[in-house]
């Protein structure tokens, strides 16, 4: 425990050691995942789940930078900052944390937890101005937001207090999905009953959220031809770059301030160890998301030749698992651009160096920040010009008012109600 502002929070590794041990897990590796399918009868009826408030699931936590200098080497980027990958490691094991203290059932025995809790997708994470100091205290909370039938939405924040004042680093909306002990099935959890008006309307939109979410998968690019609008940026960025007298294969002009789509791209192949699993022996997202969000930055800096400043990451999808041991393939990729902001995606891909196959595990959408103008990336081919479509409109859902402010706003509010009960 450690204690700020007259007040005690547990650290992440406190929180983690009390997880680990509700959930009876064992914390040796072993090559063989351990039978946990024993564990399906104690999974509660919905009867047996009562009803939850949000303030049930409110959990804090401490990353403590001011008195672990093990730690501290840990955070700190090459600037003295701290860095933005690591805190997405806690913030996805702390969002777990938070869906596990939601989930209650008088039924279910002590030390026998029936549920595995994943991270099915991070709705957004959006960036403030503040820049956090690698030696101060830096405080997790959070709470369940929206409940579907075996699904989490949870909101998170990140603050420092500096000089007596708490300042907001981030925001994120985790969706943190109930399955059975072994992973293979969905799990029934508590429904969440609104105490206020803040929650009534948290809880109406995360119903927009996750429709909302569904709605952008059954439109996505892969799947609807784009709208008559986006088919004539594309026509327009042809025009700009085609030589349309003689129309020769691959003959093109170069415009001042634009640069082609496939020269805006990296790569990288990483390996997972054990130190990077979940109680599932497959690979922690966070580590996934650290890994992406690294490389994305890194990207960044050699297109805009400026150190990023990040805005935001929206959309991540987990497709699926990835087993420990797997090697984990990473593709970064400046999709759009606009004034000083650039949009970058990566796909991550397992390998089967035996079988000679890759699949697809993950995406993440970034949205960066230059302190200069950009050059506009343009396509060259048509997967590429979807690519394009794809990236201006997750830019434009990131800076639209009523997916940013409009529900931060609300979110942050509640939050506060929350503190003054403490």
């Amino acid at each position: 425990m450690r204690s700020l502002a007259d007040r005690s929070y547990p650290t992440i590794n406190d929180l983690k050691l009390e997880h680990i041990k509700k959930l009876g897990a064992n914390t040796t590796y072993k090559l063989l995942t351990e039978d946990r399918s024993y564990l399906a009868k104690y999974l509660p009826k919905l009867e047996e789940l009562p009803l939850r408030s949000m303030q049930d699931s409110f959990l804090e936590g401490l990353i403590p930078l001011s008195t672990d200098q093990q730690l501290q080497e840990k955070y700190i980027t090459f600037l003295g900052h701290v860095r933005i990958g690591r805190l997405l490691e806690d913030m996805d094991l702390f969002a777990v944390f938070v869906a596990c203290k939601h989930i209650y059932a008088p039924s279910i025995p002590d030390g026998l937890y029936p549920y595995a809790l994943v991270t099915a997708a991070v709705d957004q994470i959006d960036f403030t101005d503040f820049v956090p100091k690698p030696n101060e205290d830096i405080k997790l909370s959070g709470h369940v937001s929206w409940v579907g039938r075996s699904s989490m939405e949870v909101v998170v924040w990140l603050e420092q207090q500096l000089h007596g004042n708490w300042h907001k680093i981030t925001r994120a909306l985790f969706v943190i999905a109930g399955r059975d002990a072994t992973n293979k099935k969905a799990a029934l959890v508590n429904q969440v009953k609104p105490l206020n008006q803040y929650e009534r309307e948290m809880l109406e939109g995360g119903v927009a959220r996750n429709n909302r979410r569904k709605k952008n998968l059954r439109e996505h690019v892969s799947k609807v031809v784009p709208t008559a609008e986006e088919q004539q940026i594309i026509h327009d960025l042809y025009v700009a770059t085609a030589e349309i007298d003689d129309l020769m294969i691959n003959q093109a002009k170069f415009p001042s301030g634009l640069i082609a789509m496939d020269k805006c791209t990296i790569s990288n192949v990483i390996f997972s160890h054990p130190e990077n699993r979940n109680i599932l022996n497959t690979v922690f997202g966070g580590f996934i998301m650290r890994n992406a969000s690294e490389l994305a930055w890194i990207l960044g800096y050699q297109f805009s030749k400026y150190r990023p400043l990040s805005r935001s990451i929206s959309d991540i999808s987990f497709n699926a698992p990835i087993a420990v041991n797997s090697l984990i393939q990473m593709e970064a990729h400046v999709v759009y651009t606009h004034l000083q902001y650039y949009q970058i995606i990566v796909f991550v891909k397992v390998l089967d160096p035996i079988k000679g196959q890759t699949s697809k595990s993950n995406t993440f959408h970034f949205t960066f920040e230059s302190p200069d103008l950009v050059k506009q990336v343009y396509p060259k081919s048509y997967h590429e010009a979807m690519l394009y479509i794809d990236g201006k409109r997750h830019f434009n859902l990131v800076m639209s008012g009523d997916h940013g402010s409009k529900v931060g706003d609300l979110i942050d509010k509640h939050m506060a109600n929350l503190l003054s009960k403490l």
